[in-house]
């Protein structure tokens, strides 16, 4: 991002304090919040259409001019603190500021800051540590670093969940980040915030927040929100939202601002841009309805990995990321389970990094669909496997000789093929045990687990439920880097995306404030946890209310593409190439849902 004369000013101010300075100071101790900066904007909040001063893009206006507070009312949603990138501004955030000092050397290794909305704790690390991997969770807090400049602090934060920049629906993306200067002189101390996102600002966003030394401040315990039901009978697949096309005018007549004044955007935070208010050159009137917006830039492609990275997740269990997807490996005294093999490819990479976790044999696959990049692997990993012995299918005890096979009965059918043909895969990598009922259980170590039927991207989906370790591994319901996959052929539909995505958001617990608990493990992309899962949700079913509504009203697939109906979620989910496309996700909800679409089986 190119810098703006605000950052630069802001730059100056930092290294002209930093020249002055001879050491490092202390920060700790309780701190007593100022509104004094867009006061209106914090407390009671900024209303609805009120985008003033922020460089936000046209991905931006469109999910905050959809985003309705009634969505706060979900039990899903209740809960949620706000993110770092705006946890420090308010309500009221008075904090506190306590040392972490090593035991042993009584070095100052990092600060805990506490006291924010939400209780949204959070870590400043000082001790040199490294951000975590582009796969791990991400966090309220994210995660912070901090290294000292003179005598002010700059943090650096990554790793936050998708949140907002004020409480009118404004966003930011798990893409952004957050450096911070900590800057105390005396009694006073100002924290100068530099919000960056390339999904959503198209340069960065720099705001201050005062807070004076107040001694005598103290801070109650923390209490995790009580989820409530606020609607009763709400339907699940139904997220509230502003429909496309809607503007949010009233702010701007309330206040006598022309409308273009009101949208934000980086050249409305210039000088210059008074002089285009007084002239009236300013747009008065909102745009019309249907003109196009700008596009956000798309997520980086994807680099297919040269290796196979792990990342433990908790009591044994590991998410295993390959060139095509993520692997799901459990690691107990009875061998090693896995969930999806992954491609063919990947086979000895993958073989390696297990055994880097155990020594023991595979005895069981699970299969979530019958995908090559999630069954690839499975004749290699099952007949060099070793039968679980405990377990065999029905009751007549037939050894297999080979790590068992489960999946739902139409992977089966689609990885088979009908008497006197003959299938494009080998019988090894076969499913051994089928189910077609809703659920299938299994005890494997110290965990029983719940395989769960969920049509989905096709109607042989699975989601795999490890109820000790309170880990979910959701295959191609939910990912994180991509819009869902929708097979129609195979029995894939929109709504039983959206299905499977409630299910998982039931099955799941967070421990405080929406996060913690149940870990949720992606097909693809990063690990997440329920509410990551809710954000994906809300995505699906507001897209698809924007195309069903456009379908009703007799659009053609032409035409709802043009609308753009997934422009603000393009920056974080969408792609021009590779074997899935923002075009093709498009194509497949308007087919679904306008009933053009074949069907399988």
């Amino acid at each position: 991002m190119k810098p703006t004369r605000t950052t630069c000013l802001v730059a100056a101010i930092v290294l002209t304090m930093a020249s002055h300075a001879r050491a490092q100071i202390d920060l700790s101790g309780e701190w007593a919040s100022h509104t004094d900066e867009d006061q209106p904007h914090r407390v009671p909040g900024p209303e609805l259409g009120d985008y003033t001063g922020l460089p936000v893009n046209d991905a931006a206006r469109l999910k905050a001019r959809s985003w309705d507070a009634s969505v706060l009312s979900l039990p899903e949603r209740q809960a949620q603190p706000h993110p770092a990138t705006y946890s420090m501004r308010g309500p009221i955030p008075n904090i506190r500021l306590n040392k972490i000092v090593d035991p042993r050397s009584y070095a100052l290794v990092g600060y805990s800051l506490t006291g924010l909305f939400g209780s949204a704790d959070r870590t400043i690390w000082l001790d040199g540590r490294a951000h975590p991997s582009d796969v791990a969770e991400h966090t309220w807090s994210g995660f912070s670093t901090g290294t000292w400049e003179g005598q002010q602090l700059k943090v650096t934060t990554t790793h936050i969940k998708a949140g907002t920049l004020q409480r009118n629906g404004v966003p930011t993306s798990p893409e952004a980040v957050m450096t911070e200067y900590f800057i105390r002189h005396d009694q006073l101390l100002l924290v100068v915030s530099i919000v960056e996102d390339p999904a959503y600002l198209t340069e960065p966003l720099v705001r201050t927040q005062h807070f004076t030394w107040s001694p005598s401040q103290t801070q109650a315990r923390p209490a995790p929100f009580e989820i409530v039901d606020e609607v009763p009978s709400h339907p699940a697949s139904s997220v509230p939202s502003y429909p496309l096309g809607t503007l949010h005018e009233e702010f701007g007549k309330s206040h006598g601002l022309a409308y273009e004044a009101t949208q934000g955007g980086a050249p409305t935070l210039l000088p210059e841009y008074v002089k285009r208010i007084r002239s009236g050159a300013a747009a008065a009137a909102p745009p019309v309805v249907g003109d196009r917006l700008a596009r956000p830039p798309l997520p980086k492609p994807r680099t297919p990995r040269a290796d196979v990275e792990v990342l433990p997740v908790r009591d044994g269990i590991h998410v295993l990321t390959t060139r095509t997807g993520n692997v799901t490996a459990q690691v107990s005294e009875d061998g090693v389970l896995l969930v999806d093999t992954g491609d063919s490819g990947d086979t000895e990479r993958l073989s390696a990094a297990i055994r880097q976790l155990s020594t023991l044999p595979v005895t069981y696959i699970i299969n979530t669909s019958a995908d090559p990049e999630h069954t690839g692997g499975n004749e290699a990993f099952s007949t060099r496997g070793q039968d679980p012995g405990g377990n065999a299918p029905g009751n007549s005890g037939i050894r297999l000789g080979r790590a068992q096979i489960i999946a739902h009965e139409h992977v089966l059918q689609r990885m088979s093929a009908p008497s006197g043909q003959t299938s494009g895969r080998p019988f090894n990598a076969w499913p051994t045990s089928t189910y077609f009922t809703s659920k299938k259980t299994l005890f494997v170590g110290s965990d029983p687990l719940e395989i769960h039927a969920q049509a989905g991207r096709t109607d042989g989906d699975s989601i795999v439920f490890f109820r000790h370790a309170d880990v979910i591994s959701a295959g191609d319901i939910f990912m994180t880097d991509r819009y869902p996959v929708i097979d129609l052929a195979q029995g894939g539909s929109v709504q039983g995306v959206l299905d499977g995505l409630n299910h998982i958001i039931d099955l799941a617990i967070p421990r405080f404030n929406q996060q913690g608990g149940t870990l949720v493990i992606p097909g693809h992309g990063r690990l997440g946890n329920e509410s990551d899962v809710v954000e994906y949700r809300d995505m699906l079913a507001i897209v698809s209310d924007r195309v069903r509504a456009m379908v009703a009203g007799g659009a053609t697939l032409e035409q709802v593409k043009a609308a753009r109906p997934t422009l603000d979620y393009d920056g974080v989910y969408g792609s021009d190439g590779g074997p899935w496309t923002t075009d093709m996700f498009v194509e497949a909800v308007y087919r679904d849902l306008s009933g053009h679409a074949p069907r399988g089986p």
